[in-house]
């Protein structure tokens, strides 16, 4: 979780503290907080404060309001005025310390109205948790909500600095309570919430829930860094099956994560071995696109990659219509998914995608979940996205397939495919 700053409260303290103080523009009219008038000797002190504070002299303001303090006898009200003032001029010269004492007695006074002592009781926040003092600043922000505030901007605060001061267990229910309240709103959680739970999940090793935030932070905020921390934490969830590791990479390749000469090498092998030679060449071609084959000391190396990779492509051909009529009279629908699959690797879209559809009508697939995953690709592979999220919705297995399902589903609603 990124560690929040505030820049709001140097302003918000001009909204509603100096600025809104009627006693420095006519000392006798402060009929909203004082049932009299000001003593001379105070009134003196408290123009002279003003007009160093209009003149931007701030640290000589903060020293003329202090001299009010020496004044004995002081009333309610004087005490009340004298502390607005305060509060203000302390903010405009970077006195956090002095912030926190003025805006503790105003609210400790209770003589603001309700809206200006939920407002009070905020800055008090804010300069407690600029001064790290985040027990603090957890116990003002709390009291600012049990009050009656609604400002959602200051949850992010409260959570960390309830985290800060060391109360992780109910900033965590925050974030989950926040979280769940987005959902069943349909609203978008905020990213410092996601991050929140993902690093906590990661921190109690809890990898489920740290798959889940990182697929919202994803989904929600599409940042390039997640979806690779994403991507890299599907093989560590338990259940996750190794078959699916070039179903992955087409994921990763998509995503353009695939950018190193091992990737290319790796993905384009295990498409030879499973069968889609087209779909090896594309990517070989694709690495010496990147200059990423073909160089270097093992450039035979991926000379020899491509030529494996085009003499199984002409052995599949001579081959191609024998294995159809095969898969076509199996009473299971593998034969026909694979086949299919292979001509949409090689771009003949229509065909593959009828073929798959086909196989996945018989029964005793090997593994459907597989079928339909490839099947969805298929169809987002050939500009039909509906068609695509409609089918990959459906893949439900629990073995890395649904996943790999719902990531696609999110890539696609991001690159408008």
């Amino acid at each position: 979780m990124k560690q929040l700053r505030l820049s709001r409260l140097a302003v918000l303290i001009a909204a509603i503290g100096f600025a809104a103080v009627p006693e420095l523009t006519n000392i006798a009219a402060n009929q909203a907080y004082a049932q009299e008038s000001m003593r001379p000797e105070i009134g003196r002190i408290v123009q002279a404060a003003g007009e160093l504070y209009k003149a931007k002299k701030f640290r000589d303001a903060l020293s003329k309001i202090h001299e009010a303090d020496s004044v004995s006898g002081k009333t309610v009200n004087e005490n009340f005025t004298i502390e607005r003032m305060r509060l203000s001029i302390a903010s405009a010269a970077g006195d956090n310390d002095t912030v926190i004492r003025s805006a503790e007695t105003i609210v400790s006074a209770n003589k603001l109205g309700g809206k200006e002592q939920l407002q009070m009781i905020q800055v008090l926040a804010n300069a407690y948790f600029k001064a790290g003092n985040y027990a603090k600043a957890a116990q003002w922000y709390n009291r600012y909500y049990a009050d009656g505030g609604t400002d959602p901007s200051l949850r992010p605060y409260m959570i960390q600095a309830m985290s800060q001061g060391g109360d992780s267990a109910r900033a965590m229910k925050e974030v989950m309570a926040e979280l769940a309240a987005d959902e069943k709103a349909g609203r978008t959680p905020s990213l410092t919430n996601l991050e929140y739970y993902a690093n906590a999940a990661l921190k109690q090793k809890d990898m489920a829930g740290y798959s889940s935030a990182l697929e919202k932070m994803v989904a929600f905020h599409g940042k390039k860094e997640y979806w690779v921390n994403l991507l890299n934490n599907i093989e560590r969830k338990p259940g996750y099956s190794d078959r699916l590791k070039l179903d992955l990479m087409r994921l990763k390749l998509a995503l353009g994560q695939i950018n190193k000469t091992a990737d290319y090498m790796d993905m384009s092998l295990f498409a030879i071995q499973a069968g889609y030679p087209a779909e090896a060449l594309k990517i070989i071609d694709a690495g010496y696109k990147a200059g990423l084959l073909g160089e270097g000391k093992d450039a035979d190396r991926h000379k020899r990659l491509r030529d494996m990779a085009n003499r199984t492509q002409d052995e599949a051909n001579k081959t191609m219509a024998a294995s159809e009529d095969e898969a076509k009279a199996a009473k299971d629908g593998n034969g026909l998914v694979n086949i299919g699959y292979g001509y949409v690797t090689a771009g003949k879209f229509d065909k593959g995608i009828g073929m798959i559809e086909e196989g996945i009508g018989k029964d005793s697939l090997k593994h459907e979940d597989d079928a339909k995953l490839h099947l969805g690709v298929a169809y987002l592979q050939a500009g039909k996205k509906a068609n695509a999220i409609k089918v990959l919705k459906t893949v439900k297995g629990t073995d890395g397939t649904a996943d790999l399902a719902r990531y696609w589903i999110i890539y696609a609603n991001q690159s408008g495919k």
